[in-house]
């Protein structure tokens, strides 16, 4: 990757960067060979690269067709969603983010009954941190997109240049189309996370409701709780009452007393990249009154959502010439050819 022009928030600091690699061998390792904690994002160890599937199911380009803007051609989406050999942007989180509850909508666990080991306040709260986070790395992603494109409107070349794969892990730093990938990808992550970890949209089991077996909302996506074009979390009175994420601990017991994410996920399943249709379900959750299919189309739904408002932020962010440039920019392969400064 090339040496960045100017700091973008996107980057971490050096102290954090000391930290995260020399957490990273045992993270990635955990994030590839353990139980899966997410939709997946390697093909092997029981997932089928969900992440990848969703996001190519949401956001490529019809075959052997240039972007409209509303897609990404095959290389660009290559960054996006990943492929063979590599996470993506929106894989990066399962890279270095592994242990991070918020960058998964995990922990925000909650159940109506007496003694719940949580509130719903707090459950709540974590929540939204998650929100926020996913917040920030949208807006990290509308920052970077700037350098795509120069003052004059035209297209920058080496800033987005795709001859090499970006890097999204480990703080380090790259070109600015790769940098707008990154924020989105990582923003995408926790947005199609939180309908595989949450009961959004979910059916319960048949049989009595508990801390195995919690209640389905059985709501529609997108979900109005992820708009992270308004740079706002939700009000806390907008989260409905049994909503519950599930809880995630490394430690044995860690979650013994809570609803637990080993118990509600939908992370994995097989998923036709071109279609996004579903078959296979393997999570206990996943397997019941077809929860599996419908997470994983309110994820494509919300992916789909979420570059839209992506590209609406440009707009407000850089005006409307220059943001169908940076749009082009990120969406199409040879932008310095295909993309004409807009007036």
């Amino acid at each position: 990757m090339g040496t960045p022009r100017h700091h973008h928030p996107l980057r971490r600091r050096a102290g954090q960067l000391l930290g995260v690699a020399a957490l990273a061998p045992a993270v990635l390792l955990t994030a590839q060979a353990g139980p899966a904690r997410a939709f997946g994002t390697v093909s092997a160890f029981g997932q089928h690269a969900e992440h990848e599937a969703i996001t190519r199911a949401a956001l490529a380009c019809a075959p052997g067709t240039r972007s409209d803007g509303t897609c990404f051609e095959p290389r660009s989406l290559d960054q996006l969603a990943g492929h063979k050999g590599t996470f993506g942007a929106v894989g990066a989180p399962d890279t270095d983010e592994i242990v991070v509850p918020a960058a998964h909508c995990d922990n925000a666990d909650f159940l109506a009954t007496p003694g719940y080991p949580r509130d719903r306040a707090d459950a709540t709260r974590q929540l939204l941190a998650c929100i926020t986070k996913l917040q920030t790395r949208f807006t990290e992603g509308i920052t970077a997109a700037g350098g795509t494109v120069a003052a004059d409107g035209k297209v920058v070349p080496g800033e987005n240049d795709l001859t090499k794969d970006c890097t999204f892990t480990l703080g380090i730093g790259g070109r600015d189309k790769c940098e707008a990938i990154e924020g989105l990808g990582r923003a995408l992550h926790g947005v199609q996370d939180f309908y595989s970890h949450s009961n959004w949209t979910d059916k319960a089991a048949d049989g009595p409701l508990g801390k195995d077996n919690p209640p389905g909302l059985d709501r529609p996506a997108p979900s109005p709780l992820l708009t992270l074009g308004t740079g706002r979390p939700p009000a806390a009175s907008a989260v409905p009452a049994d909503l519950t994420t599930g809880c995630f601990s490394l430690l044995p017991l860690g979650c013994a007393r809570h609803v637990q994410h080993a118990g509600l996920n939908k992370d994995t399943g097989v998923i036709d990249p071109a279609t996004g249709a579903t078959s296979g379900p393997t999570t206990p959750r996943g397997k019941v009154a077809g929860n599996f299919d419908r997470a994983v189309h309110a994820a494509v739904a919300d992916t789909r959502r979420q570059w839209a408002d992506f590209r609406a932020a440009l707009t407000a962010r850089y005006g409307k010439g220059r943001a169908e440039t940076i749009g082009c920019a990120l969406t199409h392969d040879a932008p310095a050819r295909d993309c004409a400064p807009k007036s």
